[in-house]
């Protein structure tokens, strides 16, 4: 038995899904590389207090390579398994944020809508709309 072939509208979706979470962890994660450590400071006090500047560089580029990886791999169609990985690397940037907030009593609305779209890539591209190599 093969398997059904995934509707244009799960692959429409998806595609929106990566671009979008592209933009925004691209962008985020630029931030995080660029802004001066006074300003990371003063934005992220404790965090740093406890971990240090390079913790939250350390988050950029992370966030900088996963948005790189959700749309590069797929639409270049090289090693495009790095896809979902990238979708599942940025799920757990966005499971320990949310933990992080959580912990300090802070609104964690942003951090589980982010979560749950990683992870409908991430299934998206394993299982229901995979991309083949060329």
């Amino acid at each position: 038995m093969s398997n059904p072939t995934p509707s244009n509208a799960l692959h429409i979706s998806l595609w929106v899904v990566q671009v979008a979470l592209a933009l925004a962890f691209g962008m985020i994660g630029v931030t995080k590389l660029t802004t001066s450590e006074a300003d990371l400071i003063q934005q992220s006090g404790e965090l740093i207090e406890k971990y240090g500047v390079g913790l939250i560089r350390f988050i950029g580029i992370a966030e900088v390579l996963g948005a790189l990886g959700l749309i590069l791999p797929a639409a270049l169609r090289i090693l495009p398994i790095l896809t979902p990985l990238a979708s599942l690397g940025l799920a757990i940037i966005m499971g320990l944020a949310t933990a992080f907030h959580a912990s300090k009593e802070e609104p964690v609305v942003t951090q589980l809508v982010f979560l749950a779209l990683a992870l409908f890539v991430f299934w998206g591209r394993i299982k229901k709309a995979p991309i083949s190599s060329r």
